[in-house]
């Protein structure tokens, strides 16, 4: 799967390269070079957001502990450090998640360079609403990830163990990697739309296949969103598995109208009759 990844994502850069270079055409190492220069400028930016976000680290401390709150908890009674080395390891880790957050845009920017790199005039004018659509929609599946299932999630588990007579104490390292981690991987759950406009482009995905596979997709849907349930209950499954339904049920028909705009598209550049168009003023070689 990694393999053919790969192998479309380079025959679509090829395709940009040739816009401009003509029928130039990359050896593979110069992709692999690429790639390299595109991780290294994404490591760089993510060490700037991430020492920003480590100045802030107190700020960033409290607004963690809002789950806590909104389940009813104390934080200062639930909370602890573990270690003497606690709380500065719990800080860093806190700037590496924040700062994938604060510089995603500019991550999915420099990876979006890397696998269409010539893009035409026309399409560049589509970045920056992509990007910011992308990141409107991570944003909103943390938010409600961090303002609603979280502190579902830790009253429920607090509720358990209260009844099997065990305190509930959390680590704080601990404790925020599970929050930023959930987050984030609603989070990314809600790029499915950008995710398979991309792979739509790059030709690993179809109307055709989406369609086909809605059922088996659902299913695995529910059973993603029955492992990170905070409660057992019916109801709060669905509440979990609608938005992301919705949103697979989107990214299905956002493809179907990419696929039948490129499919116009070809059969305009065909004349309709599936021949090159041949201009009868043009001259003959």
């Amino acid at each position: 799967m990694l393999h053919s990844l790969l192998k479309k994502i380079f025959e679509k850069r090829e395709e940009g390269g040739n816009k401009e270079n003509g029928d130039v055409v990359k050896p593979f190492l110069d992709h692999l070079e690429d790639l390299r220069w595109t991780i290294i400028k994404m490591v760089i930016v993510l060490v700037i957001a991430m020492s920003v976000c480590f100045v802030f680290n107190h700020e960033l401390f409290y607004f963690l502990e809002q789950p806590l709150i909104r389940a009813g908890l104390v934080p200062k009674e639930v909370l602890r450090s573990g270690t003497v080395v606690g709380p500065i390891m719990s800080a860093f880790q806190l700037a590496f998640y924040a700062g994938i957050t604060l510089s995603f845009p500019i991550l999915m920017y420099f990876l979006g360079e890397f696998v269409l790199p010539a893009l035409t005039r026309k399409e560049k004018r589509y970045i920056l609403p992509a990007l910011l659509v992308g990141f409107a929609l991570f944003l909103g599946g943390a938010a409600f990830c961090f303002w609603q299932i979280l502190p579902m999630m830790i009253k429920w588990l607090s509720d358990f163990s209260l009844k099997n007579g065990v305190a509930v104490l959390y680590d704080m390292k601990d404790y925020f990697g599970f929050v930023a981690h959930l987050c984030i991987a609603f989070g990314l759950l809600c790029e499915l739309p950008v995710v398979m406009v991309t792979l739509n482009a790059i030709g690993i995905v179809s109307y055709k296949w989406l369609s086909g596979t809605r059922a088996y997709a659902l299913t695995g849907v529910l059973v993603l969103c029955a492992i990170i349930s905070p409660t057992p209950d019916l109801a709060t499954l669905f509440i979990l598995a609608a938005p992301i339904m919705l949103l697979y049920e989107a990214c299905i028909w956002i493809v179907y109208y990419l696929d039948k705009r490129r499919a116009k598209q070809n059969d305009d550049d065909n004349d309709g009759s599936g021949r090159p168009y041949n201009d009868p003023n043009e001259p003959i070689d």
